[in-house]
């Protein structure tokens, strides 16, 4: 008698499970729906975002600094939004200086914690 109720336990568990997976009301880690953006809110705060910013400009600079138009200056980060895919995959509103002059760029890197290294720079363009 245990052991069946141990199995209709088990099975209402794992559907249940399967429900809220396919609810359109699941919610992330982040606290957004899963696979759809999130803005996140303290971004001046937000050390993380805020090192992701400087990384974007760092990655930016190594690739094509030697151009005309000369390096960038990592300013701050001024928006952010979040989507999980395989990762995480951040979209930022960058500030930096190029020339004297202050600019904005977007750019768009993703996270996997479990690849080494774990940033990796999708694009970085100036937002219009």
């Amino acid at each position: 008698m245990a052991a069946l109720h141990s199995s209709t336990f088990l099975t209402i568990s794992v559907l249940l499970f399967i429900c809220f997976l396919s609810s359109p009301s699941s919610v992330d880690a982040l606290g957004g729906r899963l696979g759809g953006k999130t803005e996140i809110v303290d971004v001046e705060s937000n050390k993380e975002v805020q090192d992701l910013g400087k990384y974007s400009v760092d990655q930016y600079n190594l690739k094509f600094k030697k151009g005309a138009k000369g390096s960038l200056t990592y300013k701050e980060v001024v928006k952010a939004e979040s989507q999980v895919v395989s990762g995480i995959q951040y979209f930022l509103k960058v500030s930096a200086i190029q020339n004297g002059k202050p600019k904005l760029y977007d750019a768009v890197v993703v996270v996997k914690a479990w690849e080494t290294p774990s940033n990796s720079l999708v694009s970085f363009d100036p937002s219009y």
